[in-house]
Formats: C-alpha cells, sequence, structure tokens
C-alpha cells in the first residue's frame, strides 16, 4: 500500500474526508445529499449560480428533492463556483451531463472543459470518479488517465474510478442511498478505495472487472429499455391503423407469467438517459466496423413518435373542421416523465414546437414547471396555465403529454372539447366517450 493509499484509506476509516462533487444536477444534488446524510462533508461545485444561490438558501431547484433536504444538512454541504477549493477535496466526483451534438455523435465537452478547470488543483492523494454516462474506453483512453497519467502514477499516488450514475428522478421507492451502484476502478487499489468511499453513503456496491464494464453496463441498462420503447411504439402505430388499443393488448400480454415484460408506447422518449444512450454505443460501434442496426431503428422509431402524435392532433382537428393553423391547443405536462420538473430532451417541448410550427396557438399547463425553462434548441414566452373549467372549454384541443399525478384527469376527460391521449390516461374512463361519440358538452372527444 503506497503511503497516498493508506492516508486516503484512513480518511475514509476516519470518515474525516471531504468529498467534491461537480455538477449538482438531477445526479449530483442528490448524490451530494446522500453523503451529507451520512454526515460525510461535501463541497458542490457547478457553474450555475443560481444553483449555489439556491443551496445556500436551503432551497431546493428540483422538485422530488425537498428545500428541508438541503436545510437539513447545511452543516455538511458548501455549495460553490470556485473550482481552486478542489484541492480541500479528498475525493471528486464528476456529474456532468453527456448530450449529443447535433449529428448525434457524443458530445463530451462538459467533462473536458471541467478538467481544464481543475487540472491545476488536483493534487496526489486524490481519488477521482466518473459518473457521467458516455461509451466503453472514454476513461482509460480518451479523458481521464490520459490527462492524469503524465504528472501521477495511476493507483499510487492518486486514483481513478468508473461509477455510472443510476438515477430514477421522482422514484419514491429508488433513491440515492439504495439503488446498488456498479463500480470499477483503473487498478485493484482505485477499486478498493471507491469501494470504501461508496460504502459511506450508498447500501450495495456491485465491483465490475474493468472501466470499460462499467461504462458498458450503463449503455447496456438504457439501451434495453429504449429498444423496448421502440418497439412498443411501432406496434402502437401499427395498432392505431387497425383501430385496436394497444395498452389494452400490452394488458392482456402481460397476464402471462413468464416470458414477457411490459413496456409502453408513449409521445417519445425524454431524459438524459433513453434518448441519448444508445448513440453512445453506436458512436463507439463504428470504431470496430459494426454497424448497430437495431439500436439505430429504435432510436429512429422513438424521435418519430412527437410528429406521429403532431399527425394525429391534425388529423382529429380536420374530423371536427378544423386546421392547426389558429386552433387553440393546450399542452398537458412539458415534463419528460411524471411528478418531477425535468424537461431533459422531452417529447413535450418538441411536440409543442411542431404544432406551434404549424400555426397552433399554444399554450400550456405544468405544475412543476411555472415558466417555459432555458432552453438550448427552444425558446417560448409561456407560462404555465392553472386549469379550470372555462380554460378546459376554451381549446380546441388539449394534448396529454406527460400525466402527471396532480392532474384531475376526470374533470379534464369532461370539460374538453378534443383530447389526444399517446398516454392512454383516459382509456378507462367511458370508452363510449372516447371512440367517435358525443361528450359532456356536446362535442367529440378522441384518443388514440
Amino acid at each position: 500500500m503506497s503511503v497516498y493509499q493508506e492516508k486516503l484509506n484512513k480518511k475514509i476509516n476516519n470518515k474525516n474526508l471531504t468529498v467534491g462533487i461537480i455538477g449538482l444536477g438531477y445526479v449530483g444534488l442528490p448524490l451530494a445529499l446522500t453523503f451529507c446524510e451520512s454526515k460525510i462533508q461535501v463541497v458542490g461545485f457547478d457553474i450555475d449560480s443560481d444553483k449555489i444561490e439556491s443551496i445556500d438558501d436551503g432551497k431546493s431547484y428540483i422538485s422530488h428533492i425537498e428545500n428541508e433536504s438541503i436545510s437539513k444538512n447545511s452543516l455538511f454541504l458548501t455549495a460553490t463556483t470556485d473550482f481552486s477549493l478542489i484541492e480541500k477535496c479528498n475525493v471528486i466526483i464528476l456529474c456532468l451531463p453527456t448530450p449529443l451534438d447535433a449529428h448525434n455523435n457524443p458530445d463530451l465537452t462538459y467533462i473536458t472543459s471541467t478538467f481544464d478547470k481543475i487540472m491545476p488543483f488536483i493534487k496526489k492523494g486524490q481519488l477521482l470518479v466518473l459518473e457521467s454516462t458516455t461509451y466503453p474506453g472514454t476513461t482509460r483512453e480518451e479523458i481521464v488517465l490520459p490527462l492524469l497519467k503524465a504528472d501521477y502514477e495511476i493507483g499510487k499516488d492518486i486514483f481513478v474510478c468508473y461509477s455510472p450514475e443510476r438515477e430514477d428522478p421522482g422514484n419514491i421507492d429508488y433513491t440515492t442511498k439504495n439503488i446498488p451502484k456498479v463500480i470499477a476502478g483503473a487498478s485493484s487499489n482505485c477499486l478498493i478505495l471507491g469501494q470504501k468511499v461508496y460504502e459511506l453513503a450508498i447500501d450495495n456496491l456491485v465491483p465490475v472487472s474493468s472501466l470499460e464494464v462499467a461504462e458498458m453496463s450503463k449503455l447496456t441498462e438504457n439501451i434495453q429499455r429504449a429498444v423496448n420503447i421502440g418497439l412498443m411504439n411501432e406496434l402502437k402505430v401499427v395498432a392505431d391503423k387497425m383501430n385496436i388499443d394497444m395498452f389494452e393488448v400490452i394488458d392482456a400480454a402481460s397476464t402471462k407469467p413468464f416470458g414477457f415484460t411490459p413496456y409502453y408506447p408513449g409521445p417519445g422518449l425524454g431524459g438524459h438517459c433513453l434518448p441519448i444512450d444508445p448513440f453512445y454505443l453506436t458512436y463507439k460501434a463504428k470504431e470496430y466496423g459494426i454497424d448497430t442496426q437495431f439500436i439505430e431503428l429504435a432510436g429512429k422509431v422513438n424521435r418519430s413518435m412527437p410528429a406521429w402524435v403532431v399527425q394525429k392532433v391534425t388529423d382529429a382537428l380536420n374530423d371536427h373542421g378544423k386546421a392547426v393553423k389558429g386552433s387553440n391547443i393546450l399542452i398537458l405536462g412539458l415534463a419528460y416523465k411524471k411528478n418531477i420538473n425535468d424537461t431533459r430532451e422531452s417529447p413535450s417541448i418538441e411536440i409543442l414546437s411542431l404544432l406551434k410550427e404549424k400555426g397552433a396557438l399554444i399554450e400550456y399547463s405544468d405544475p412543476y414547471i411555472p415558466t417555459f425553462p432555458k432552453l438550448r434548441n427552444y425558446s417560448f414566452d409561456l407560462k404555465s396555465l392553472c386549469l379550470t373549467d372555462e380554460l378546459l372549454k376554451s381549446f380546441d384541443c388539449i394534448v396529454l403529454a406527460t400525466d402527471h399525478d396532480c392532474f384531475d384527469f376526470k374533470n379534464i376527460f369532461k370539460q374538453s372539447r378534443l383530447i389526444i391521449d399517446p398516454r392512454g390516461k383516459f382509456r378507462s374512463f367511458d370508452n363510449s366517450k372516447l371512440l367517435n361519440s358525443s361528450g359532456k358538452n356536446g362535442e367529440e372527444i378522441t384518443k388514440f
């Protein structure tokens, strides 16, 4: 055991260490609070000064994290934009976004630009962990180890691990603490230290044999889900042409006690994982001369769903003698999934944008998102509307894009003229009203 490993090991054993977490978003902030709950000092870094100010004020900017979670951990959590404080940290965990560029290729600039900021402050004896989703080889071949090897001896005077995040925002049953966490080290010494650090806060660690296995495991988890949802989305399109309720089909198939796992269609995929991760593997596979046709096809199907929803809106309005242009359309929900305020890659926003391009008069209602967020590719001066009976009656069409539990679906159903329901939420109501018959207010209500 090297002297640096021995010193860090002692600090871990005594819980006398400081964990630096870079990126205080949907992954970094829950992780920071989880370490704080274990009485570990945490320094949280972010370039967004608004986030730092919120944490200093004891306020949460993530809907499923209560203000109390921040305020009660104020003795253990310091938030800052000053990256020079990296030198005071024993452990540095990078929780940074890894989006796609305009050509659907991996964009690792958040990681590389962060390393530019922290390299002057890295010192011997520290453990660096990358949690960002990426393709196999990133940690060893492209970013982390190559940047450190020139000045440090990996596994002796500096230590490196990869441990992919497994957050599920809004899931009350599975939290950062109790979700099993995969981890790999650049050497056996790195893995030992990495496990001991995370064991301070996480219930169950899953060590694997290499950095590449850990990187690949995260992609595999999300690609499996994306591909299966893509299949259901394609089956949904087929079933729709046959006038078959695909949600009822899935319910029926789910009664089989073996060999079938239900996945559900929707308006498209959202979040930072499912719409993006498959393309990280297809990019890397090209280096080996492999064309991942199956994965790319699923991505193509999933990305086509917002446009398909817009076509359903167009067809439904036409059936009522209305054009999309000039029609008043309300989008219910901007978040990519229910009960959170995360709009990353949300199909709701794509649907809104496509309808607006067609000349529709668009509004939205999402109690988790009071004003339209600042996004790289979209900018709309909109605020969330409060749903009243008169408001619902005033719209030519309502699109249920995100099925937040707080929506009063019975009243929405009662008051609305026309409903487009890619979430299948209204299928449990009186089907006679949903299948080309008169609704309460004398106008047709349609679902697909």
